[in-house]
Order: C-alpha cells, then sequence, then structure tokens
C-alpha cells in the first residue's frame, strides 16, 4: 500500500534536499500558502494518482529536455496525462530536436534527482539555464501540484502564485504553448 501522510500547511521538520530547504523558505518569504503530503517515494505519474486525491488537484508533469549540445535546457510543464510529443513541442518553439536531459544535469542544474522535477528549481537557477515552458492546459487550472523537491513531498499551489509571484522571484520567464 503506497503511503500518504495527513495534509500538512508548514514546512517538513527535517528536510532531504538543499532544494526542499530552499522550497518552504521561498514560500515563507513570499506568503504563498500551500498544503503538502510526505509519501512513500513516487517516481511515475501512475504513483500521482492518490496523491491528486488526497490534495484534490492534478500532479503537473515536469519534464527536462535539452539540445543535443547540451547548452539549452528546458523545463516543460504539462499536464499528468499527456504524452510527449518532441516534435510538436519543438515546432510550438520554433527550436530544433530536443531530448530527455542526462541523469546527471538533473542533479546539477535542477538540484534534484529524476522522478522530482519541479519548477521550484528555478529558486537555485541563478544563471538562468533553465528556460520554462508551460502547457496552456497547467496554466488553466486554479491549483498547481508538484514536487517539493524531492520524491516522498508534493505540494498544492495556487497556479496564479507559481506564475506570477514565484518565477518573478526567481526572475525566470515562462512561455505558454499550446500542445
Amino acid at each position: 500500500m503506497f503511503y500518504i501522510s495527513n495534509i500538512f500547511s508548514t514546512p517538513p521538520a527535517q528536510f532531504i534536499t538543499d532544494l526542499q530547504k530552499e522550497v518552504y523558505k521561498v514560500l515563507g518569504q513570499l506568503k504563498i500558502p500551500f498544503e503538502r503530503v510526505e509519501t512513500d517515494e513516487a517516481i511515475s505519474m501512475e504513483d500521482c494518482i492518490l496523491i491528486n486525491e488526497k490534495l484534490n488537484m492534478e500532479m503537473v508533469k515536469t519534464l527536462f529536455l535539452c539540445n543535443k549540445k547540451k547548452t539549452l535546457f528546458y523545463l516543460f510543464i504539462t499536464t499528468g496525462e499527456k504524452a510527449f510529443n518532441t516534435k510538436k513541442f519543438c515546432e510550438a518553439l520554433d527550436i530544433s530536436r530536443v531530448s530527455f536531459a542526462p541523469q546527471e544535469l538533473f542533479e546539477e542544474i535542477l538540484g534534484t534527482k529524476i522522478g522530482a522535477a519541479t519548477v521550484f528549481s528555478t529558486l537555485t537557477d541563478w544563471e538562468k539555464t533553465i528556460q520554462v515552458i508551460f502547457d496552456r492546459d497547467v496554466v488553466a487550472n486554479k491549483y498547481y501540484g508538484c514536487s517539493d523537491g524531492t520524491t516522498t513531498g508534493y505540494m498544492k499551489v495556487k497556479t496564479d502564485d507559481i506564475l506570477n509571484v514565484l518565477l518573478p522571484h526567481s526572475k525566470h520567464t515562462y512561455k505558454i504553448i499550446n500542445l
């Protein structure tokens, strides 16, 4: 049975990663309310179904992509049920081919491991290495469900707070595409 804690609106007592610690510090500074749960390790979108039910929202799917030379990086945020279509993604941004970024770049650039890609990685990306791209269907939702930078912590935040408070704080712009 997959473990999911009760819902909390406070940070965890102990932090697993530096990114997770930064997430809760910044949410507090910016006065962004959240609800969160602690879980067994969740990596696939299937693992997120029970988390969605508990937090009454839909978890986003966050993909970390790069160009062939590994010099351009994209954090693509879409809905959980959508399959990723490389061709449509590249056409929407008018860019050449992309692929999934290698595992070692997850930790180096995102500050997390595979399965925990999150928009919150922009909080530690002061060089603006990451280009944030949202699927239009994600920004249409009232709530945004995502990892807190770990594979055992998931949260619900207002989408408006992500777009209009968090990303400007991290000095990241974003694009919205229709896939």
